[in-house]
């Protein structure tokens, strides 16, 4: 559901992408004071950001008591090198004097303080909709680790002491990537929200005991409508229960996330990011971690992963059609080159937010395809992962978007030979969506070959445009996830599954190059 006008009349609001939104909303002060006020839009509403654009100045709020705020919501992810550098976030509830991480090989024996910052995220109000709301986040960074070492953490802050008797119940714990390629496991889906469904999915995730977890985007949904507008529905408090619902796995599990179009919130800065930048610490591998904060790479084994924000070329929903100005697609390009040289790197795996390729309700976006496809292409990407979609499809192995091999469930592809298989993962946890009127849903083994599905994607002027496509292999509508078990080695391979949230296994199939 939409909010009231905040100042941009919808008519524009609808015509124009988010920066412009930005710009209009400090040039035209709204009546609403409540919302828009010079400290918000003209000053930023993100303050105490080290390295950001929207970085003001600490909290102006006094601190509480600190023995009576506990921190809630922590999440991992890694810095620039997985063997050596991890980013632990978390937020309070209130402001907190010296934050900061105890850090050690044993959980009883916690060393020495490393400091936290704490990023202000500040939200306006909206007349008769919500107060307005200052929400706190706090980040260290943690580096000179040692690689495939166990390490044990607590945070704090002045009056909360996690090596304390009565606080050691939140001691958690995280390992290193390793030095060379060994067998791992890690897991990716996309479209998560708050509620049961969701929380139902990370236990089950846990289970699979993951080096680190693929966020497709879509995140959180306190943007309710996805268009990247600041008449959106918004709030701001589903962060709150979202990090405390994925605590219990991102607490251990680096939790890799990306953007999808849920998460352009147009409250903090002209590309929608500021909440981004203030929730997350990524690895500052992208071609501008302030600019773009989803758009990274990293390297775990044998593997190099990169995320990609795939609001840039969106062609369905355009609020930041382009904001990049073809950086992103530049960066990408160089990445996967550097990735394809690299000897220690035996797989390629991209993810990102809109899909590339799949039937059901988004369909397909043609912005990504013309965009990325080639550079899949041109450099064999292992797998593509994406969301958008609330259901499980998967392709076959695709060339130029046509089929360069069938991959039924448990068959093995070599995407040198073949081509990419894609991946739509977006079952993680929001409501669901469905396939094409009269498309059986597929899954496993059960899969008709050759089955043509009547679908679309979406044209740069916003235009369905109508296709019949083979490549839908298997499809399951249901709550799921991705597990992926890499192995190095002369018989270097992924072992791709997915599985429903009882556990069920729903698909699966190898890569392997040179096969």
């Amino acid at each position: 559901m939409d909010t009231p006008d905040v100042g941009i009349p919808p008519r524009l609001a609808r015509g124009m992408s988010m920066a412009e939104q930005y710009a209009y909303l400090r040039t035209h002060p709204s009546r609403r004071r409540t919302l828009v006020t010079a400290g918000a839009v003209a000053g930023g509403l993100l303050t105490g950001c080290a390295g950001s654009p929207r970085a003001r100045t600490a909290p102006t709020a006094s601190p509480s008591a600190g023995s009576t705020v506990v921190p809630f919501g922590r999440h991992l992810a890694f810095g620039s090198d997985p063997r050596t550098r991890m980013r632990i976030s978390w937020q309070v509830p209130a402001p907190v004097r010296a934050p900061y991480v105890r850090l050690g090989t044993r959980a009883d024996e916690l060393g020495g303080k490393v400091p936290a910052e704490v990023r202000v995220l500040r939200t306006p109000g909206v007349d008769g909709v919500r107060a307005a709301v200052e929400q706190y986040y706090v980040h260290a960074s943690l580096d000179a680790l040692l690689p495939g070492t166990t390490y044990y953490y607590g945070v704090g802050h002045e009056g909360f002491d996690p090596a304390d008797a009565g606080r050691r119940a939140t001691i958690a714990s995280f390992r290193t990537a390793p030095s060379g390629a060994e067998r791992f496991v890690f897991t990716a889906f996309g479209d998560q929200g708050v509620g049961r469904a969701a929380a139902a999915v990370d236990r089950l995730l846990l289970e699979a005991d993951p080096a680190f977890h693929l966020h497709a985007g879509d995140i959180c949904y306190a943007d309710g409508t996805g268009q990247g507008r600041t008449t959106d529905g918004y709030d701001p408090t589903a962060w709150d229960a979202f990090l405390r619902q994925s605590e219990p796995v991102a607490r251990s599990v680096p939790w890799m996330v990306t953007t999808g179009n849920h998460d352009m919130e147009a409250w903090y800065s002209p590309d929608g990011y500021g909440g981004q930048l203030a929730r997350f610490s990524l690895p500052d591998t992208g071609f501008d971690p302030r600019t773009a904060p989803g758009a990274y790479t990293f390297t775990y084994g044998n593997v190099g992963v990169v995320a990609l924000d795939a609001n840039d070329v969106s062609y369905e929903i355009p609020a930041n059609l382009g904001y990049t100005e073809g950086r992103q697609t530049a960066w990408l390009r160089r990445t996967l080159s550097a990735l394809r040289a690299d000897g220690n790197v035996d797989f390629v795996v991209v993810f990102f937010h809109h899909c590339a390729y799949s039937t059901s309700t988004h369909a397909s976006d043609g912005g990504v395809r013309a965009r990325w496809q080639p550079l899949f292409d041109r450099y064999q990407v292992d797998l593509v992962v994406n969301g958008h979609n609330h259901v499980y499809e998967r392709t076959d192995a695709l060339k130029g978007g046509r089929v360069g091999r069938t991959v039924p469930v448990g068959a093995s592809v070599d995407p040198a030979r073949d081509g990419t298989v894609y991946v739509t993962a977006g079952g993680g946890g929001r409501d669901l969506y469905g396939f094409p009127a009269g498309v059986p849903e597929s899954y496993e083994g059960r899969v008709r070959d050759r089955d043509a599905v009547d679908t679309f994607h979406w044209t740069r002027s916003r235009e369905r445009a109508p296709e019949t496509v083979e490549w839908s292999r298997v499809r399951y509508r249901g709550f799921s996830f991705l597990t992926v078990e890499a192995v190095g080695g002369p018989s270097a391979r992924l072992t791709v599954s997915a599985l429903a949230s009882g556990g069920r296994r729903i698909d699966r199939f190898e890569v392997r190059r040179g096969s």
